[in-house]
């Protein structure tokens, strides 16, 4: 019966360790924190307090490029509601952002019609990654950690990583649809 108690303690214990990042303690907010924009302005997150946002790293030689289409719909759709989009490009993944921020910028504007911020080229993971990316995998953990291009981390309204999207995941799917839904 002892062993059959204290095994049970012990599974009760790792199971809830699972849960540290829902319990994470920010010391800062996603709203406290800022990134240039394509055309190397600040852009102060504290301007999408109270909103929910999709930060997606991005590139133009993926073949998850094509997510451009949907991550401008999913904008328009939901921008109204107090949503936005805010892609990151990154050359961490096959060199597939290889240009200047000018030829990005171009690019997006020109194939896909985008209108949500786009940012200046970053690193998104390892030791030289951007702020940012640093602040999600220290309050969230390692689902925030692109593995690819086109992985999406979704803040809700308080500033917070509400979920995190492998570039597998469309942007329009169900999954993220009804997450977005839930912290509008």
């Amino acid at each position: 019966m002892f062993y059959k108690s204290y095994l049970l303690i012990l599974i009760s214990l790792i199971m809830f360790s699972f849960f540290e990042k829902a319990n994470a303690k920010y010391k800062k907010l996603f709203f406290d924190l800022n990134i240039k924009s394509i055309d190397n302005e600040v852009i102060n997150l504290s301007k999408f307090k109270g909103k929910t946002v999709l930060l997606v790293n991005v590139a133009s030689k993926c073949g998850f490029t094509k997510q451009y289409t949907d991550l401008q719909t999913l904008y328009e759709k939901y921008k109204d509601k107090g949503f936005s989009v805010i892609a990151v490009p990154s050359n961490q993944f096959g060199g597939q952002e290889p240009g200047s921020n000018t030829e990005i910028k171009d690019f997006c504007e020109t194939n896909f019609n985008i209108t949500f911020p786009i940012t200046n080229k970053v690193d998104v993971k390892g030791k030289d990654a951007h702020t940012l990316y640093k602040w999600a995998k220290e309050n969230y953990g390692n689902s925030t950690v692109p593995k690819w291009n086109f992985h999406k981390i979704l803040i809700n309204k308080e500033g917070k990583i509400h979920d995190t999207f492998n570039p597998f995941i469309s942007p329009l799917s169900d999954k993220i649809i009804k997450q977005i839904e839930l912290v509008l």
